[in-house]
């Protein structure tokens, strides 16, 4: 029988007690997001794994790009959607409503990208997003030009092929072990 306590369907819990840095990180979740996301908790078994995944996410995702932080959420609903990755829609959707104040545009990105309202640069970053993520091994200059045409510089054509690809990992992972979305995601930003 399955643990609804457990983020996954695999029986790792979280360390108890967390060490006192993961503590703090933790604890600042829960002020500004009234939850610890169940994604930390998955990792929050070894401490080394968490470390990185958070590291990785925090410099890909907060850290300052030439990408805004909406555009960075757009990406990883667009990489989830093609993947289907319940986990990452749910919780990366509720950011999208949230950071938009849009309702529509999170539930357009989740369904399909290509019908949401979106400015130029915005289509290409996401066009770009979703072919590194369906067949990757076909992107040519030609690809990263239209993203250029668009108003990206190379650093910024950096973080969306990071952003995307991180995802692509991340749902996999998040699929592979039924990793399941905060209940509080679901109602955010509507």
């Amino acid at each position: 029988m399955a643990d609804d306590t457990l983020p996954t369907a695999l029986d790792l819990p979280m360390l108890d007690p967390l060490p006192e840095p993961t503590q703090k990180y933790f604890d600042v979740c829960m002020e500004k997001l009234g939850m610890i996301p169940n994604v930390l908790r998955a990792y929050a078994f070894d401490i080394d794994k968490l470390d990185a995944f958070t590291g990785m996410y925090n410099n890909l995702m907060l850290a300052p790009s030439g990408l805004s932080k909406l555009e960075r959420e757009m990406i990883a609903v667009v990489v989830s959607s093609i993947n289907k990755c319940f986990y990452c829609l749910v919780a990366h959707g509720a950011a999208v409503r949230q950071m938009s104040g849009d309702p529509a545009l999170g539930e357009a990105l989740v369904m399909n990208y290509r019908v949401a309202t979106l400015d130029t640069r915005q289509r290409a970053m996401l066009d770009f997003a979703a072919k590194m993520t369906q067949a990757s091994a076909t992107i040519e200059e030609a690809d990263r030009q239209a993203l250029r045409d668009a108003g990206f510089s190379d650093a910024d054509v950096w973080d969306i092929a990071n952003v995307a690809g991180f995802f692509n990992m991340t749902n996999r992972v998040a699929s592979a072990t039924a990793m399941q979305p905060n209940h509080d995601y679901h109602a955010q930003a509507r």
